[in-house]
């Protein structure tokens, strides 16, 4: 992987921008359960992060995928796993679709004030008995003329409380599973639309997550992101942008807790030597930057196979499954590690450890991951 000066001082832009608009206020966002998000994203916007690789004549940058490795890398250092969650899912998870498969009509109205961070979004996908089996989903949006009328509920939405808009997966036909699913943009000022309540987590506090009702919503039939009947093949995709960034995100925040946890590890002493001068301590340690070293090297592979125009699929599932994997070991670690001081909340290693139990749920549980893969690989018919 070669990053060039440009890509480089990208990074210094990046890491400057979350030491100071970030990291100073992550301890109280954590604390109220939310981040001002229509505060923070048109700061974010202004520096053109919120679209990088998005097309210019609605905002974007017209960058390569390099710099969002670089921007997703930088945000994973942030201390409240999320911030970087919540602003993933502006850029990667209730956007891409509509880059992709949007008339632009709809991404003159709603993707260019997202990439200009003065309109936050979000994606629902998720119901209380239809996460992962995405087929199963029973809101329904019915055709009334040149309107749709979305019933129905969604849950575990991340930004659900602040979105100015969202980009609704709703089933639009009678036709069984993944077939007359169709992806729509619902903005939640519409009468009919409910944050029924916001839910309470074990991590990711400054994140807000909500459940959602929609009752008679109408919005108009242009709403619909790319062909209607499509939204499940389209969100497919979109997972997939999803997953990698949630890989890359990760190495930049399991690099700064190992460094961190070597760093504490020099300077604490036990029997008259430094606890990192204990020989199962270092190499454990040692074990745990090699296998996150790989992992940032198979990220670095899938990105260059992306920007080839190669499916990535497995790429993405792949890196999604061991990164969680590696995400709870690295966190455990650093906990234990920090012995009873890491056990306590005004320790870093105690929100860290919460936040990353996320990883292996998010965006597609590891179970799930295994199934894609045994199927990708001819595992089972």
């Amino acid at each position: 992987m070669m990053f060039t000066e440009e890509h480089i001082a990208f990074r210094k832009m990046v890491r400057q921008f979350v030491d100071k608009e970030i990291q100073p206020y992550v301890d109280e966002w954590e604390a109220a359960g939310s981040f001002p998000a229509h505060d923070l994203f048109p700061k974010l916007g202004a520096l053109g992060l919120l679209g990088l690789e998005y097309d210019s004549a609605y905002g974007g940058q017209d960058a390569d995928h390099l710099y969002t490795v670089i921007l997703r890398e930088e945000l994973g250092r942030i201390d409240a796993g999320g911030v970087p969650m919540a602003i993933g899912v502006q850029t990667d998870m209730a956007t891409p679709a509509l880059h992709r498969f949007g008339s632009d009509d709809l991404k003159r109205t709603y993707l260019a004030p997202a990439i200009a961070g003065t309109a936050v979004c979000s994606i629902a996908v998720t119901e209380a008995d239809a996460g992962s089996d995405v087929a199963r989903l029973r809101t329904r949006a019915v055709r009334d003329g040149d309107d749709w009328v979305i019933n129905g509920s969604k849950l575990y939405i991340t930004n659900g409380t602040q979105a100015d808009w969202i980009c609704l997966l709703a089933r639009t036909s009678d036709e069984p599973g993944a077939k007359g699913l169709s992806q729509i943009i619902v903005p939640t000022d519409l009468p009919g639309f409910t944050v029924s309540r916001k839910l309470d987590k074990l991590g990711m506090r400054s994140s807000d997550t909500a459940e959602l009702t929609f009752t008679d919503v109408r919005v108009p039939v242009t709403n619909t992101i790319g062909e209607i009947g499509r939204g499940f093949q389209q969100q497919m995709t979109q997972f997939q942008n999803e997953r990698m960034s949630a890989a890359y995100d990760r190495v930049g925040g399991l690099q700064q807790a190992l460094d961190r946890t070597r760093d504490y590890l020099k300077q604490r002493t036990a029997f008259g030597k430094a606890l990192i001068d204990n020989q199962h301590v270092a190499f454990r340690l040692a074990e745990l930057y090699a296998r996150l070293d790989m992992l940032r090297q198979y990220n670095y592979a899938c990105a260059e196979a992306y920007m080839r125009g190669e499916d990535t699929t497995r790429y993405a599932t792949v890196a999604k499954l061991e990164i969680g994997r590696l995400s709870r070991e690295v966190a455990a670690t650093c906990l234990q590690y920090h012995g009873g001081l890491g056990y306590m909340e005004e320790t870093w290693t105690a929100r860290f450890l919460r936040d990353m139990t996320l990883t292996s749920i998010g965006g597609g549980a590891d179970e799930v991951m295994l199934q894609v893969l045994t199927k990708l690989d001819g595992l089972h018919t």
